[in-house]
């Protein structure tokens, strides 16, 4: 019965010792797994850490390119607008060079017109003027030479005086002006010499008389006045028998 015993307490023990064994080893397997499943897990964290580093980096480097291509267009698009502005203004001092040498065109020709008209404005009136000079030059002979002795000749000279100083006021108006030379130098610009008296009373080329009158109109020359011109005498030669008569009173 002892015997019995102690082979099922040995018995007993050896199942322990077993029980205990396989504890342990599943123990040490479920370590072994554990250390495993750590590693695992360690090496996915490594490899899902590296991945989003990578992940990251790759995301920088992504960001990196898109700003630098972002700068390189904006430099591009800048550069184009710089160049288009520029163009702009090229444009515009072409435009603006064209209007003002197209103004200044404008007001030469302006101008110029203006200018022409004026002239043959005055070339008309200078020519209508002339016309009607020898009508004035009549009035005045007819003034000089005319003597009123009657009442009737008198009140005929005052009638046609009337109209010949209408005639004169109406030319002052338009601008016309006598010219009085008497006793000044001859000009040529403004004189016309028809005759030359030698003489001592007036220094040579002095303006003797006015023969025909002239006149201006503005500060032009409308018609050169005809005049006679002081001249200086010639010297009478000695007579001859004057002096050989003297001569011989002298010697003898």
């Amino acid at each position: 019965m002892i015997d019995e015993e102690k082979q099922t307490d040995n018995t007993a023990s050896q199942q322990s010792n077993q029980t205990n064994q396989a504890k342990q080893t599943m123990t040490s397997e479920a370590t072994a797994q554990t250390m495993n499943v750590n590693q695992d897990w360690t090496e996915l964290n490594t490899q899902q850490g590296d991945a989003t580093n990578s992940s990251a980096t790759a995301a920088e480097n992504v960001v990196v390119e898109a700003t630098v291509k972002s700068e390189a267009e904006s430099q591009a698009v800048l550069s184009e607008l710089t160049g288009q502005v520029e163009s702009l203004k090229a444009q515009l001092e072409e435009r603006s060079t064209q209007y003002m040498r197209i103004a200044a065109d404008f007001d030469n020709f302006r101008k110029r017109n203006q200018k022409e008209k004026e002239d043959l404005e005055q070339q008309l009136k200078r020519n209508t003027i002339l016309e009607l000079l020898p009508v004035v030059d009549n009035f005045e002979r007819a003034r000089s030479q005319l003597k009123p002795q009657s009442d009737a000749e008198m009140s005929m000279h005052k009638s046609y005086q009337s109209v010949y100083k209408q005639l004169v006021d109406c030319l002052k108006r338009l601008g016309v002006s006598a010219m009085r030379p008497e006793g000044k130098e001859f000009d040529p610009n403004l004189h016309e010499a028809v005759m030359r008296e030698p003489t001592h009373e007036y220094p040579e080329g002095t303006v003797i008389e006015e023969l025909v009158r002239g006149y201006f109109l503005g500060d032009r020359v409308l018609r050169h006045a005809l005049v006679k011109v002081a001249s200086t005498p010639e010297t009478a030669p000695p007579d001859t028998a004057t002096t050989s008569s003297a001569t011989e009173a002298t010697e003898s």
